[in-house]
């Protein structure tokens, strides 16, 4: 049996954690409860984490797919488990956009580097485009609530659901498709 990679599993994973941090956001807005994330925000966080650590590692292809895919998944990884256990202990989640930031920039990096190095092409390009430049706004954009003070986050919340659904959205989109184009051609 051939190699078939596992980036469809790593997509559905890195939708559904985009999710449950839009359904933080959007939770958050509301005022409800927060709690109840924490458990399936460690899991995929546990999973993303895993995945990332394992591409960025052992990837067994040619070129830098272990970069482009593993090590942003890695990152959300360690910051979803890192907000699951600090919401779990109630602490401010503030500090996470500071290495969310970080993570938007390198998104940034690696949109570029999809164009410029021609990493991905023809019909695949606009959906990984989108994916990644969603990605980075949405970290990016996380900075917004670390220096906005406490009092008045409602409508920023909600923009950040709006930004973490549409990418959730994206992720789901090109995991489906790269399912069924595996099991489309078999090995």
């Amino acid at each position: 049996m051939g190699f078939i990679d596992p980036l469809a599993v790593m997509l559905l994973s890195l939708g559904i954690s985009l999710a449950l941090i839009s359904a933080f956001f959007y939770m958050a807005a509301n005022g409800k409860d927060l709690k109840e994330l924490t458990i399936p925000g460690f899991a995929f966080g546990f999973l993303d984490f895993l995945s990332g650590f394992l591409m960025s590692r052992y990837w067994p292809l040619p070129g830098a797919y272990n970069m482009l895919f593993g090590d942003p998944l890695l990152i959300l990884g360690l910051l979803l488990m890192a907000g699951s256990i600090m919401i779990y202990k109630q602490q401010s989640l503030r500090t996470l956009s500071i290495p969310g930031l970080m993570l938007g920039i390198y998104l940034f990096v690696e949109s570029a580097a999809i164009v410029n190095f021609k990493l991905e092409r023809g019909s695949d390009l606009l959906p990984a485009m989108a994916l990644y430049v969603m990605s980075g706004i949405s970290a990016v954009y996380s900075t917004v609530l670390f220096i906005k003070p406490e009092d008045n986050r409602k409508y920023l919340y909600y923009i950040a659901f709006i930004l973490l659904a549409i990418t959730a959205f994206i992720a789901l989109f090109i995991g489906y498709g790269a399912i069924y184009g595996h099991l489309q051609a078999p090995p």
